[in-house]
């Protein structure tokens, strides 16, 4: 599946608090309930084909580029708050204004660094006010580990050192069955569909503006992977 297949786009752009223009567009009916999209790093509206292409029919869809990815140019050298957390929320707001109007809420969801992004924003006015419901995919804070209960311990460094062991182990978490033993042993890579003949590396992706053939690939997501 890739955007050239979907229905055209009503196509649009915010400006950043900084003054980068976003990209974004929007599928589906103009008086359906909206469901915002932010992808991964190294990725673009691409990502989300498969989403959009089932949830256009009764839903407003609206997914944007994050700035320096697909058709959202990179932020200028000076002036701009680069790449920063803080930019990127910037950014979501900036399309929650673009697209939504005042009080209108929507279901937000974030893969990875979108997912980041909404967790940047989540004490933000400008969202709280359109957000429905968040769902963060494949991502975490940078205090997941520290946090986090996995291990019934004490908050301090060993519970942090176990938590990161347990978290990171290959071993499924779970009731041990035939098909956990599998998944826990095959990398994503080689469980995911892919274009015949490429063998993209876990958890990488094609960025849209490198290179317009193959910009409709997107992206190839990997939950034990880095940010993505």
């Amino acid at each position: 599946m890739t955007l050239q297949s979907l229905p055209a786009p009503r196509s649009l752009t915010a400006v950043s608090a900084d003054g980068t223009p976003i990209h974004v567009e929007v599928y589906g009916p103009e008086d359906a309930p909206a469901v915002v999209l932010s992808h991964g790093w190294t990725c673009s509206i691409a990502f989300w084909a498969e989403q959009i292409r089932a949830l256009a029919a009764d839903h407003r869809v609206i997914a944007y580029d994050q700035r320096g990815h697909g058709r959202s140019p990179a932020p200028a050298a000076t002036g701009s708050t680069g790449y920063s957390t803080t930019a990127l929320a910037d950014d979501l707001e900036a399309v929650l204004a673009a697209t939504l109007g005042p009080g209108e809420r929507a279901v937000l969801a974030g893969h990875s660094m979108g997912g980041m992004t909404m967790m940047a924003a989540a004490g933000r006015p400008g969202f709280r006010q359109h957000a429905a419901a968040v769902l963060l995919c494949s991502t975490g804070p940078s205090r997941l580990t520290a946090e986090a209960t996995v291990v019934p311990l004490r908050p301090g460094g060993l519970r942090t050192r176990l938590t990161k062991a347990v978290l990171g182990a290959k071993a499924p978490l779970g009731p041990v069955t035939a098909l956990s033993r599998r998944s826990s042993s095959t990398p994503r890579w080689a469980r995911v569909r892919r274009p015949s003949g490429s063998r993209p590396a876990p958890g990488s992706c094609t960025p849209a503006r490198a290179a317009p053939a193959t910009a409709g690939r997107g992206c190839w997501p990997d939950s034990t992977s880095g940010p993505g």
